[in-house]
């Protein structure tokens, strides 16, 4: 697959394909609306609130509203945003009612008080959000309208008040109760695939021969969709049906490699998951799916005894940038300080020698260099996965990932992704998480309440 024909699936591509298709479907409905003088954007939000006319009119008003906002460019959709987070509460009105109620003289007052306070507590662009649900994918647009949103919101405070409208009311929409788990294969819809091509966001899929070799028998491919999204999945996981734990994505991904008798296979190893919806960040559906996709194999595999994933580390190589400043900080022994330099005789000291080797370019396909990095540089990935962070939170976030969804860390591996991505991000660098699924609700409330953060005793070794 060429690189355009790449580019075309992915992003704004597929956002700006989908949103010209929903906006013929609102077209004959905007036609249809009549009287209204003024079609200003502010106007015509207006014209939603007021609801004359009835359910009808005001779903075809909601239709037109989106249809603008479709016809718009750029710049003018940031208008309709900030226009859109204009419609707040009415801070007098909030005033005045919360005196009333301070002023409530028996509980029968209050009582009405307090109903009157949340209704003038909710801001009138929540009323315009809902409306757009009511028309044909008009849940579809609100997730593709929040990702212009989170574009733009950064320091400004009227966007972010917004933004937790939107929040509130995707979560709701896209509680996991409504979810469906469809599982993706060779034989789904074109348009499917092509989707599948431009959302993976872990390992770029290069060819039609790679995505046909990550849906072959051996693999598994899981997404989640919503009823009022069919055609659009929410997030997708990749398996791959092994015999032990994987320990290198080039391997697992090699598209010559003879497939494996899925039936004799007893670890299934989760080698990406991405997200599809850039509108639905915030709205965690990684936990469930995990779960439910463990389900699913244990009922169709009853060989299968781990569950495990193999997970880049995007964060380590800054972090390295930042923390290995001198030799206290590489922990290295008195010769594998000797050994990095006299490998880097230009560095400094050990730590600037240890730095030099991974800027410069095929050290991972020299024997001498990788036995002298990897030691030094394996307990500094471990010390990376179980201390880096702020707080509670592990430093990385496919580590934050895992660990929230109940997870723990497993097993370090090296040379694990010899990628120019994999090499600049992670210095080779991948982790096995492993899911228990007796132990994966402990674990969570462990990261979650305590922010303990669950290792094998090899990572945990390793560290030292």
């Amino acid at each position: 697959m060429d690189v355009e024909a790449r580019d075309a699936l992915t992003g704004t591509g597929l956002l700006d394909r989908a949103l010209k298709r929903i906006g013929l479907l609102w077209r004959d409905m905007a036609a249809m609306v009549t009287g209204d003088t003024d079609t200003s954007i502010a106007g015509q939000m207006h014209a939603c609130l007021t609801a004359r006319g009835g359910e009808v009119s005001a779903r075809n008003r909601a239709a037109k509203l989106a249809q603008t906002y479709l016809l718009l460019g750029d710049d003018k959709r940031a208008e309709f945003l900030r226009t859109l987070a204009g419609f707040d509460t009415d801070a007098a009105q909030v005033r005045k009612t919360a005196e009333a109620l301070l002023a409530a003289q028996d509980d029968t007052a209050r009582l009405a008080v307090q109903t009157d306070l949340r209704t003038a507590l909710q801001p009138p662009r929540i009323r315009l959000l809902t409306q757009f649900l009511a028309i044909p994918d008009g849940v579809k647009f609100l997730v593709d309208l929040r990702t212009h949103l989170l574009r733009l919101m950064k320091g400004d405070a009227a966007l972010q008040a917004l933004d937790a409208d939107f929040r509130g009311l995707l979560g709701t929409c896209f509680d996991v109760g409504f979810l469906e788990l469809r599982r993706i294969d060779w034989n789904s819809p074109a348009a499917l695939l092509e989707k599948l091509v431009g959302y993976e966001a872990v390992h770029q899929i290069r060819s039609w021969r790679d995505l046909k070799n990550r849906l072959d028998s051996d693999r598994r491919c899981y997404a989640f969709f919503h009823p009022r999204m069919p055609d659009e999945p929410l997030i997708f996981v990749e398996v791959a049906l092994e015999r032990g734990m994987a320990g290198n994505v080039q391997r697992l991904l090699d598209e010559y490699a003879p497939h494996q008798n899925p039936q004799q296979a007893d670890t299934a190893i989760f080698y990406s998951i991405s997200n599809c919806q850039a509108g639905l960040a915030g709205i965690s559906f990684g936990n469930f799916l995990i779960k439910k996709v463990v389900e699913v194999l244990s009922g169709e595999f009853h060989n299968l005894t781990t569950y495990a994933t193999l997970s880049p580390m995007p964060g380590f190589r800054r972090w390295l940038d930042v923390t290995v400043k001198s030799e206290a900080d590489l922990y290295a022994s008195d010769d594998e300080k000797a050994a990095l330099l006299a490998l880097a005789p230009g560095g400094e000291n050990a730590a600037g020698a240890l730095m030099m080797l991974l800027d410069g370019k095929g050290w991972q396909r020299n024997l001498t260099k990788t036995r002298a990095v990897e030691p030094v540089l394996m307990r500094l990935g471990a010390r990376y996965l179980l201390q880096s962070g702020k707080g509670r939170r592990a430093g990385d976030p496919v580590t934050h990932f895992h660990l929230s969804n109940g997870a723990r860390i497993e097993r370090l591996n090296f040379l694990a992704d010899t990628s120019e991505k994999g090499m600049r991000e992670s210095a080779s660098l991948m982790v096995n998480y492993l899911y228990d699924p007796g132990k994966i609700e402990q674990y969570h409330e462990d990261y979650a309440g305590e922010g303990k953060r669950h290792a094998s005793p090899e990572i945990r070794r390793a560290m030292r």
